[in-house]
């Protein structure tokens, strides 16, 4: 039997798709993660790494699976250990500098420029720069740390009177995360306009794509907390057209050659597509259960096992439209109870809702924060219908804190859409 090992951080909601996927595929499953975790019986070992040494990792990994056929990596703390195991055992792997570069968004941001592909204007920032960064990048801006992921520490700035502000803010944010307050941060001018995603698999150096997907719910900060994805986009023919070029030149720019990509992109009112984002791992969250592949409905995490194994054919979506609601967090305090659950259920289209906040734990909002209260998901013949459900199904689930709804200052309007 075959052995894939997967890299995961304890923390990652991802870990059990993956490793039913790769039974499913009648695979040994090794999951590489930084604490003993109690995976379920599934699994045939588990190796206790440190995400942050990446060559102890990988040789660790190496180690003690040496006969592995691929490394694969769930989530953005785990891709350069995921790269580094995979060249240890001679295995296809992305350079490290193009994995360096899915995680430092100056770098990206650098390698994207040097190739003339469209992207935000952006300048990194010392500490206590920021008022002079804004008046050369101008307004409205979005300041970010450079190397958190999933919204955490993004701020939209408009007035230049808050620039202080807002830097301590992010600092703070990146501090939290293990980010040195002398680190630069980076502003990048703000682009109004749609979102959409590219959910792809790079396959002998091009892009094959596997879905496309809007985010219907204006993301306009001053906080950028996502909260819908429904696939197939809407967006025009040209659009789509556009927006795949400009992946595939940023995926070539970065250097990445191989495996899944996850690229989140803005698109300005005249149709130009503009690069936010690439990482070097599928969509994060549990939103991957939203996408399924063929006539038996493969999961999206079969998909990059496959991929990752050699056995790279690419098929259809399943359904003709899906989508996934991300819930969030309201505000900060205990989580006493969410409200709704069964209500959304019972509407048309929701398939399921999977909580992933334990009643009664502490919770955050973004920026602070770095996750959700779950995930709903829904199934239709169009993505309008994907969308007036879940949007149906944000307006009945409420989530309680310490007692009482609580509303952030953040944006939550999916409940307003449909």
């Amino acid at each position: 039997m075959e052995t894939v090992v997967i890299v995961a951080s304890c923390e990652s909601y991802r870990t059990g798709d993956f490793i039913a996927a790769a039974r499913a595929q009648r695979l040994a499953v090794v999951v590489a993660t930084d604490a003993d975790s109690p995976f379920d019986t599934h699994v045939d070992q588990v190796v206790e790494i440190d995400l942050d040494d990446v060559a102890g990792g990988a040789a660790a990994i190496a180690t003690a699976v040496p006969d592995a056929v691929a490394v694969v990596a769930i989530d953005d703390q785990g891709v350069r250990v995921a790269g580094a195991a995979n060249a240890a055992l001679g295995l296809k792997s992305n350079p490290p500098s193009s994995i360096d570069a899915t995680r430092d968004k100056l770098v990206m941001r650098g390698l994207l420029a040097a190739a003339g592909v469209s992207q935000p204007g952006f300048t990194s920032v010392q500490p206590g720069d920021l008022r002079r960064c804004l008046e050369e990048v101008g307004l409205p801006a979005v300041v970010k740390p450079t190397t958190l992921a999933a919204s955490r520490g993004v701020i939209r700035i408009d007035d230049i009177a808050r620039a202080d502000e807002i830097e301590r803010r992010v600092r703070n944010i990146a501090y939290q995360g293990g980010i040195p307050p002398t680190e630069s941060l980076i502003v990048e001018q703000y682009i109004a306009g749609d979102e959409m995603v590219v959910e792809g698999m790079i396959v002998d150096g091009s892009l094959e794509v596997l879905a496309l997907i809007d985010k219907p719910v204006p993301l306009v900060g001053p906080f950028f907390e996502e909260t819908m994805f429904v696939s197939p986009s809407r967006q025009s023919d040209a659009v789509q057209e556009a927006v795949i070029q400009v992946v595939a030149e940023a995926v070539e720019a970065i250097g990445i050659v191989t495996g899944p990509i996850h690229a989140e992109i803005r698109i300005d009112e005249t149709g130009t597509p503009f690069v936010i984002e690439v990482a070097a791992r599928s969509i994060g969250g549990l939103c991957g259960r939203a996408l399924t592949f063929g006539l038996l409905a493969e999961p999206l995490e079969s998909v990059v096992i496959r991929s990752a194994t050699g056995r790279t054919a690419i098929e259809q979506p399943t359904r003709p439209a899906t989508g996934v609601l991300m819930l969030p967090i309201p505000g900060a305090g205990r989580l006493t109870d969410i409200e709704g659950v069964d209500a959304a259920l019972a509407i048309e289209g929701i398939d399921a809702v999977d909580i992933t906040i334990p009643i009664g734990r502490s919770v955050t909002p973004l920026p602070e924060g770095d996750r959700y209260l779950g995930f709903v998901f829904a199934t239709g013949l169009t993505p309008d219908d994907v969308q007036h459900a879940l949007a149906r199904a944000a307006a009945v689930i409420e989530p309680v804190i310490d007692g009482e709804y609580v509303e952030s200052d953040g944006q939550s309007e999916a409940g307003k859409l449909g």
